[in-house]
């Protein structure tokens, strides 16, 4: 028995001294500057925002957080960089519900699977979505703009940034939900859509409160309905979709996440989870996000495998209804 108690204690201590250079390891990181991939192009939101939390994760960390544009494909080109990036806590990626939960439906060759290749470090930005027509339209709420979208079956015109985005699929789920058709005009972003609306080209758009604030409030364009849980206090007197039309419980938001490399080991992920979360939690950092229309979020991993889980529930079966393909 003692022979075999010396055994166990010999192991332990031999699996405890192999672990050293490990934990020294992960006590040392970071040694070297973070890559922060980002897969849009420079000077855009989603790159602003990263510049904004990786220089408040900088200062904390002492270590630069580099920002690395790999833009197109819808995303692809960036996730695949950081899917194949070495599991060692100097690749993160700006990972949005495009990337994680529409591309999968939309590819039939992804060059990445969001649960194989990525582990979430937390949820940090939601974007809140509108729907708007241009100023001069005939409809003055949202009621009578889907009974019209009933009665037209696909004569009214709707922009979005682009096929599978956000904006595209939320309208063609409201449209399933109230028995409605439209027809979808897509544009290469957001800019180029809210143009048009606001000159009157196009009669209405699901937009982004980050892209279309200004044209929302200063009346260039007609909000009509919120898809969020409750109005914007930017636009108190726009209802949201579940208000208004009596759909319970429909939401819908453009968000944004942070994930590493699949076998990034645990204690970086918590490291990268808690300093992700303090630099979301700053007081400037919070004021510049709710100045470009950001919901700031601070959720960590286990919420965000929740919000993948619940999302995927709703938006894949819609993508597979609607046929629709990327390649």
């Amino acid at each position: 028995m003692t022979g075999i108690t010396l055994t166990r204690r010999g192991l332990a201590a031999g699996l405890a001294t192999s672990l050293l250079p490990w934990r020294a390891a992960w006590a040392a990181w970071p040694e070297a500057p973070i890559k922060w991939i980002v897969a849009y192009a420079a000077g855009g939101g989603t790159d602003t925002l990263a510049r904004l939390i990786g220089a408040a994760m900088s200062s904390s960390l002492g270590r630069p957080v580099v920002i690395d544009n790999r833009p197109g494909a819808a995303t692809n080109i960036g996730a695949e960089a950081a899917a194949k990036a070495a599991p060692d806590g100097y690749t993160v990626f700006t990972a949005d519900n495009g990337t994680l939960v529409f591309n999968p439906a939309l590819f039939r060759n992804l060059p990445y699977n969001p649960e194989r290749d990525f582990r979430p470090v937390g949820a940090f930005a939601r974007f809140h979505l509108v729907l708007a027509v241009r100023k001069s339209s005939d409809f003055s709420d949202v009621k009578s703009f889907i009974a019209a979208g009933k009665e037209r079956q696909g004569r009214i015109d709707y922009a979005s940034p682009g096929i599978g985005s956000p904006h595209h699929l939320t309208m063609e789920r409201l449209a399933r939900s109230t028995g409605a058709r439209f027809n979808h005009i897509p544009y290469r972003g957001a800019a180029p859509a809210l143009n048009d609306l606001i000159a009157g080209t196009v009669e209405s758009t699901v937009i982004d409160y980050a892209s279309g604030g200004e044209a929302l409030r200063s009346g260039m364009v007609r909000p009509l309905a919120i898809f969020s849980n409750q109005r914007l206090a930017a636009l108190p007197d726009v209802p949201t979709v579940t208000e208004a039309l009596g759909l319970e419980r429909f939401e819908a938001y453009a968000w944004q996440s942070l994930v590493v490399p699949k076998a990034t080991p645990d204690p970086i992920v918590a490291r990268l989870t808690q300093e992700l979360q303090a630099a979301v939690g700053q007081e400037s950092v919070q004021k510049r996000m709710r100045e470009i229309g950001l919901e700031p979020l601070q959720s960590g991993p286990e919420e965000v495998q929740a919000l993948l889980a619940a999302e995927r529930a709703v938006w894949v079966p819609l993508i597979r209804e609607l046929g629709i393909t990327l390649d």
